[in-house]
């Protein structure tokens, strides 16, 4: 299986490539946030504890959120892998979502961080937010914010794939088909290395 941690400022184009790769290796795509929207539409158990927390303005708990991780990984057996979106964040659960692919008998293959100059993140932003309707891609002081909290919650993960010979950081700077091709680059190379060890 190819596990991918799939990271990138907002404005990286992270969405995109997600797209991309699920369709051209048959990956299963699971973007934390759209789990725990899910969840809560649909008012399962983890959905309702959940949005309990939230409601608060409290960060969910990592177990309930790597429970309902572990409900979609179990919703898609026979799949050739998965991009995990948006988790993990801390290397507690860097630990946890490991644990939990033990268990499935696979583990994380890498973590891809697209790298972009915070200058350019901040233009791509500002020009979404023309289209967008969203007011955080709008305000240049919430962009900045934004990135910063971004490289604040990496700058662990990074160290903790980089220990492990798992991270590899792409340039995110070009065209969507040059940049996929970067990452195509590294996952290949990764799919030929499982190959010879089994």
């Amino acid at each position: 299986m190819t596990n991918l941690v799939l990271f990138g400022p907002p404005g990286a184009g992270k969405g995109t490539q997600a797209s991309i790769l699920k369709d051209k290796y048959g990956l299963i795509h699971i973007s934390t946030g759209d789990v725990f929207r899910e969840n809560i539409k649909k008012e399962t158990t983890l959905g309702r504890h959940a949005k309990s927390y939230m409601e608060k303005g409290q960060l969910v708990p990592d177990n309930i959120t790597i429970k309902m991780l572990e409900a979609e990984v179990d919703n898609n057996t026979g799949a050739k892998g998965f991009i995990f979106d948006g988790f993990p964040r801390t290397s507690a659960q860097a630990d946890a979502l490991a644990e939990l692919l033990a268990e499935k008998r696979t583990g994380i293959s890498a973590m891809i961080a697209l790298e972009v100059d915070d200058k350019i993140l901040i233009e791509r932003l500002l020009k979404r937010g023309e289209t967008s309707g969203r007011a955080d891609d709008a305000d240049e002081s919430i962009i900045k914010n934004r990135i910063k909290v971004y490289y604040d919650e990496t700058e662990i993960l990074k160290k903790y794939y980089q220990q492990r010979g798992k991270y590899y950081g792409i340039n995110g700077v070009g065209e969507v088909e040059e940049i996929t091709e970067r990452i195509r680059t590294v996952v290949d190379q990764l799919q030929k290395l499982n190959k010879s060890i089994l």
